[in-house]
């Protein structure tokens, strides 16, 4: 039982580490804000889906993904008044 709630434990740091990954990942942020933002909820739904966080979490990470979709419009719109 012990080694099952430790590798449960252990796929959910790594599922959620990969997710943050991607949420730090700017340049593809930047680059593709919408498929990366598509590419964060996915991966969030995901995670709930499989149960590995539950709704709160969840909550949290769509918040995080909506975030850093505002920051990448926000980087694009002072390009373009910079020019």
């Amino acid at each position: 039982m012990t080694n099952t709630i430790t590798a449960k434990v252990a796929a959910v740091q790594m599922d959620l580490s990969h997710w943050q990954t991607m949420l730090a990942d700017k340049a593809t942020l930047l680059a593709q804000p919408g498929a990366h933002h598509k590419a964060l909820l996915m991966q969030a739904y995901a995670l709930h889906e499989n149960r590995l966080i539950d709704n709160d979490d969840l909550c949290d990470l769509l918040e995080l993904a909506d975030g850093a979709l505002a920051f990448a419009v926000e980087s694009m719109l002072d390009i373009d008044s910079d020019e």
